[in-house]
């Protein structure tokens, strides 16, 4: 049986380690595993109460699509002053309004620390509103796995072995929790 992840980066940047650390749980993934690494957080539109309805903004509907096609959401974000990036506080705004099933409501969700600083602040803040969004947050996939851009290889992955094994770790975890859970 095949579990699909879908994996977000909080950050903007083309060079971003975030997405690097992504990319490489993509590579490191079991065979069991799928993984869509989304791309369109710079494409959504500002959360707006008033446009969170049929037809929602195309951006909007494809995020929630990719959501609801999701086992599982993995986060690797930065801290931007002391908490979540706007960016990404926004795609979190989008998927609170999503009442449909398959939502981010008791989805299972994880999330990698890769800040070599830390950003404790900005996974206080992911913590909170994925509470409020009644999130399944899986404890024994949260990775705090620090890259500095020296440890990407050309190929725009994660090249330290400790680290590829970290990351290999946390995909078997979550799989072994949310795909072991999952109705046949």
């Amino acid at each position: 049986m095949i579990c699909r992840f879908l994996l977000i980066s909080g950050s903007l940047r083309d060079d971003s380690t975030n997405a690097a650390v992504l990319r490489t749980v993509r590579a490191v993934a079991p065979d069991c595993v799928t993984c869509d690494l989304y791309d369109g957080v710079g494409r959504l539109p500002h959360f707006n109460p008033d446009h969170d309805h049929d037809p929602l903004p195309a951006a909007v509907a494809d995020l929630r699509e990719a959501v609801h096609r999701s086992d599982a959401i993995v986060f690797s974000t930065p801290e931007y002053a002391g908490a979540l990036p706007g960016s990404l506080k926004n795609l979190l705004e989008w998927l609170i309004g999503d009442d449909q099933h398959g939502s981010i409501y008791e989805k299972p969700v994880a999330w990698i620390n890769a800040s070599p600083r830390g950003a404790v602040l900005a996974h206080e803040s992911l913590r909170t509103v994925l509470a409020y969004a009644k999130a399944t947050v899986i404890e024994a996939a949260l990775f705090e796995i620090p890259v500095t851009p020296a440890a990407l290889g050309a190929d725009g992955l994660v090249s330290d072995p400790d680290a590829r094994d970290a990351l290999r770790q946390l995909a078997r975890t979550l799989s072994g929790t949310v795909c072991s859970a999952r109705p046949v």
